[in-house]
């Protein structure tokens, strides 16, 4: 017999927009909404406004993997369109479209103020892992993706291949399934507003359970829309919040768009 909670994830699934989201992640949200007392109907359509508003809203339409794919491997040995092509290609996702206008500062800021990094996990991925070519990681640096869209996973594997990358990138949801194998460098760019839209507190316990020396953790200083409505004050006060008591040392980097910490675990 059917559950209401299988019922509520099956009906989400079933729509093009969510059925690449790990099906844990969708659970997870169809429960909490199911327990709230909602209806079949009702929940479901609270939890794709939910995995709208933390995942799918930042997906710009139909996410032409297979296509981009094929483009990457016919121009991949001519150095001089490699980069315009990521460049492209993650205009596709809002949050590095977002960062393309600083991309060729935001990374040598960042790899300056860390030491060599050989193992980066990078959490809520995106289509950050394309920005590798900007990232000054050392020689036999390995790199571990995570996101909970199921063909974007496929197709980053495929990129790491193609780069002839030592990555892998996994399909997970970090609410219940974070990576805790120590690494130098936990990426965790604009990720924890939107854990946050799920569970209130999802930020710390995030952070807690990476096992990383140096953390790179930011937060959008500027709406989808391009508004500013105060939000580095808030974030950065969230972030203080999140990090009190830490011994750690913290160089605060302001970009444009992105307010962004580097933080050296005592």
């Amino acid at each position: 017999m059917t559950t209401p909670l299988q019922s509520v994830v099956a009906a989400v699934q079933n729509s093009r927009k969510y059925q690449a989201i790990d099906p844990a992640l969708v659970a997870a949200v169809a429960g909490a909404e199911l327990s709230k007392g909602r209806s079949l109907k009702e929940a479901v359509k609270a939890t794709k406004n939910q995995l709208h508003q933390s995942a799918a809203v930042y997906q710009s339409g139909r996410m032409a993997y297979d296509r981009w794919l094929d483009q990457l491997r016919s121009t991949w040995p001519d150095a001089s369109v490699r980069r315009p092509l990521l460049r492209q290609l993650m205009a596709a996702h809002s949050s590095t479209n977002e960062r393309l206008a600083i991309l060729d500062d935001f990374y040598p800021r960042i790899f300056a103020l860390l030491p060599p990094i050989h193992t980066v996990l990078d959490i809520a991925c995106g289509l950050n892992p394309l920005a590798l070519p900007w990232m000054s990681l050392a020689p036999d640096s390995t790199y571990l993706a995570v996101d909970v869209f199921a063909d974007q996973v496929l197709f980053l594997n495929d990129f790491f291949q193609l780069a002839q990358v030592a990555g892998r990138a996994e399909s997970r949801n970090v609410l219940t399934d974070c990576p805790t194998a120590p690494v130098d460098l936990a990426l965790i760019l604009k990720t924890i507003p939107c854990l946050e839209q799920m569970e209130k507190d999802a930020g710390r316990r995030l952070l807690e359970q990476v096992q990383a020396r140096h953390l790179v953790i930011s937060f959008p200083s500027r709406s989808l829309g391009g508004r500013e409505k105060g939000m580095a004050n808030t974030y950065s006060a969230r972030f203080a919040e999140l990090t009190a008591g830490w011994d750690a040392k913290v160089t605060r980097l302001d970009f444009s768009n992105e307010l962004v910490f580097v933080v050296e675990r005592g």
